[in-house]
């Protein structure tokens, strides 16, 4: 059961992590911690509109939490806020209650469907997604004209 958790896919993806770093302009940035393990995810972004135009991130995570912001890194890139939100609904039901995996442009986070069976990972293989989507919905408050007075 641990082999499917930490599955050859999963460890290719936590070993490959895109978008590593800080946007020095970033509109908006979110940390999330797991109070359990300690895994920290720092996500910054830039938007146009309600899209995200750049993104970078500092994964200090386990495995788990590594192939989630894998996934993020690749895939980010022209999301609307919406799909980001969507995507970690879905993943966040994924994982707790063995609804169907993201769909769509996230759909690769389908591999830690496994996760679902280890709650205590839960916190950490979601951090990437809960913080990216608070970067974004900070971004665009900044960047609206309600946001800019």
């Amino acid at each position: 059961m641990i082999d499917d958790l930490y599955s050859a896919k999963v460890l290719a993806l936590a070993a490959n992590l895109p978008r590593l770093g800080r946007l020095a302009d970033a509109q908006g940035s979110a940390e999330k911690v797991s109070k359990l393990c300690g895994s920290r995810v720092t996500v910054d972004v830039k938007v146009e509109g309600d899209r995200v135009a750049d993104l970078a991130q500092e994964v200090k995570a386990c495995a788990l939490g590594q192939a989630s912001a894998s996934v993020l890194g690749r895939h980010a890139i022209g999301a609307s806020v919406h799909e980001l939100e969507t995507a970690r609904d879905q993943f966040r039901a994924m994982l707790k209650t063995g609804g169907p995996a993201p769909d769509g442009r996230f759909a690769d986070l389908a591999m830690l469907a496994p996760v679902k069976d280890y709650p205590a990972r839960h916190a950490s293989t979601l951090l990437a997604f809960d913080a990216a989507c608070e970067a974004v919905r900070r971004a665009m408050a900044r960047t609206s004209p309600a946001g800019a007075a």
